[in-house]
C-alpha cells in the first residue's frame, strides 16, 4: 500500500484540468466545415460502393438518420484538428457496427509509437472496460503489476466515468457493444488519448476519500509489446493430467513460415508428452489471413474434408469476362473449395480438443472456430453473444484526401460451413468467463 500512501493528495488539492498540462506537440491542420462535408460525401460514395450487404450489420435507415445528424453537425463545426474530425466522423462506428466497417486512422500504431518518442505520455493503466462502462485498473500501462488491480475508478480528472466511457463507445468500432468495450480495454490508453488529449497528470477517484494522482506514462502499451514478440503471441503449456494450452494469438503474420514451424514443433511435444486434452486459446486473437490455420493448425487436427464457409456475398473488384462477373456487381455463391487432410499425418492429435475463445475473437480466428465446431473436430468454450459467426471480410480502405482519416470496408459476407442463420452470434458450447486463465479453464473442462 505505499504506492496508495505516496500517489494519495489531499482532498483540498485542485481537480487537474488536461488541457492545461497537455503536451505540447504540433497539433497539425486543421479541417474546415466544408472539406469533412467533402470527405462525408466520401464515406456515403464509398457505404454504397463498398460493402457487398450493408444490412449484414448495420440498421440501414438507422445508418442514413446517422449520416444526415452528422452533416447537419459538421456544418456548424469551426475547424478542427484531424484528431478532432475523428471524433466527428467516429460516431458513425457503432451504427456500421461491424469490425471491418469503420472510420479510423491510417496507422494508429504508428501515431501513438511517434507520441511516445517525442516526449509524449498516455493513461498511466491498462484498463478494463465493462459494456455497463464499469472501469477497472487491470495493470500499469505495460502491463506491470499495480496495487491498484481491480481497483474500480469512478472519475478521471474530474469527468464521471460512465460519461468517459459512453464518449469512448460512442465511437469504437465492431459488431456489439461487447465487442466495442473489449477493444476499448485493450486500446483504452488510445482511444483515452485521442478523446481527452494528453495530461501531465491523471486524477482518478478509485473511492478513497483523497484523490489519486498518476503522472502519465511513456511506457509502450501492452498490446504493441505482445504484438512486438511471437514468443508472447504463440506458445504451448503442457500441464498435468496430460492436457496442454496452445495459445495463437494472432492471425496476422506478415510470413506464414515462423507459424508452420511453431505449430509443426508444438504438436511434436504433443505426440511425445501424450497429450489427450487440448485447449486452442483465442481469445485475443483477432484474425488476420485464413492460410495460417489452414495449413498452421488443421493438418494436425481435422480428420475429414472441410471448408471455410457455406455461401458466400461478395463485392466483385475486378471484371472477370469467363465467369461473367462485372466490376461493382454484388454475387452470391457457394464455397466449392474443399481442404482434405494429409492421410495418416503422423502427429495428427487424437484427444479432445477445445478451441477457447472471448469477446475480442473475431475475423478470421472465427471462421476458425466455426469450422472446428461444425465439422466436430472440436468444442467450442469461452464467452459468446459478442461477435457475428457468419464473418465479413477482406477489407479494402479509403483515405479521406482532406482529413487523412480512412474508411474501412469488407468486400465479402462469408456465412459460417453449416449454413444456419441462427444463433446470429458466436455462441460457445461451454460458457466460460474471459477472465479466467487458461490453466483453470482446462482444469474446469477436465471436470
Amino acid at each position: 500500500m505505499d504506492f496508495l500512501r505516496k500517489a494519495r493528495l489531499l482532498g483540498s488539492l485542485t481537480v487537474l484540468c488536461w488541457a492545461s498540462t497537455a503536451h505540447a506537440a504540433d497539433p497539425g491542420p486543421t479541417f474546415t466545415a466544408g472539406q469533412m462535408r467533402a470527405d462525408l460525401l466520401a464515406i456515403r460514395a464509398a457505404l454504397r460502393d463498398m460493402p457487398p450487404d450493408l444490412a449484414h450489420s448495420a440498421d440501414v435507415p438507422a445508418l442514413g438518420r446517422a449520416l444526415d445528424e452528422l452533416d447537419a453537425r459538421l456544418s456548424a463545426s469551426p475547424p478542427v484538428t484531424r484528431d478532432g474530425a475523428w471524433r466527428l466522423f467516429a460516431t458513425l462506428n457503432p451504427v456500421l457496427a461491424d469490425g471491418h466497417l469503420f472510420v479510423g486512422f491510417v496507422d494508429w500504431r504508428g501515431d501513438l509509437r511517434a507520441h511516445l518518442a517525442s516526449g509524449g505520455t498516455l493513461f498511466p493503466f491498462e484498463m478494463k472496460v465493462g459494456a455497463n462502462c464499469a472501469l477497472h485498473i487491470r495493470a500499469q500501462l505495460g502491463g506491470g503489476a499495480t496495487p491498484l488491480a481491480g481497483r474500480a475508478v469512478r472519475a478521471v480528472n474530474g469527468m464521471p466515468a460512465r460519461e468517459l466511457c459512453e464518449q469512448m463507445l460512442a465511437r469504437v468500432h465492431g459488431d456489439t457493444r461487447t465487442f466495442r468495450a473489449d477493444l476499448a480495454s485493450r486500446r483504452f490508453w488510445f482511444f483515452h488519448w485521442k478523446l481527452f488529449g494528453q495530461s501531465a497528470r491523471y486524477e482518478l477517484d478509485v473511492g478513497d476519500p483523497a484523490a489519486l494522482v498518476v503522472p502519465g506514462s511513456d511506457a509502450v502499451p501492452e498490446l504493441l509489446a505482445i504484438e512486438a514478440s511471437f514468443e508472447r503471441q504463440f506458445h504451448l503449456e503442457l500441464l498435468p493430467d496430460r492436457a496442454a494450452v496452445l495459445t495463437l494469438g494472432t492471425f496476422a503474420l506478415p510470413d506464414k513460415q515462423p507459424l508452420l514451424d511453431f505449430t509443426r514443433a508444438a504438436f511434436t511435444q504433443l505426440r511425445t508428452a501424450g497429450t489427450r486434452t487440448l485447449v486452442i486459446d483465442l481469445r485475443d486473437n483477432g484474425g488476420g489471413d485464413d492460410v495460417m490455420w489452414i495449413e498452421g493448425v488443421m493438418p494436425y487436427l481435422a480428420t475429414h474434408r472441410y471448408r471455410t464457409g457455406s455461401t458466400y456475398r461478395k463485392r466483385v473488384i475486378s471484371s472477370d469476362p469467363a465467369s461473367g462477373e462485372v466490376a461493382g456487381s454484388i454475387v452470391d455463391g457457394e464455397i466449392d473449395s474443399w481442404f482434405a487432410p494429409p492421410p495418416g499425418h503422423p502427429l495428427r492429435f487424437k484427444g479432445k480438443t477445445y478451441v477457447l475463445v472471448s469477446a475480442g475473437t473475431y475475423s478470421s480466428a472465427v471462421v476458425f472456430a466455426d469450422v472446428m465446431h461444425d465439422f466436430g473436430f472440436g468444442v467450442v468454450a469461452g464467452s459468446g453473444g459478442s461477435v457475428r459467426a457468419d464473418q465479413s471480410g477482406g477489407t479494402r480502405r479509403t483515405t479521406l484526401v482532406n482529413t487523412g482519416l480512412i474508411f474501412v470496408a469488407p468486400r465479402f459476407v462469408l456465412h459460417r460451413p453449416s449454413g444456419h442463420v441462427r444463433p446470429l452470434y458466436l455462441e460457445p458450447e461451454i460458457r466460460m468467463d474471459d477472465s479466467i486463465p487458461s490453466a483453470e479453464v482446462v482444469r474446469r473442462l477436465l471436470r
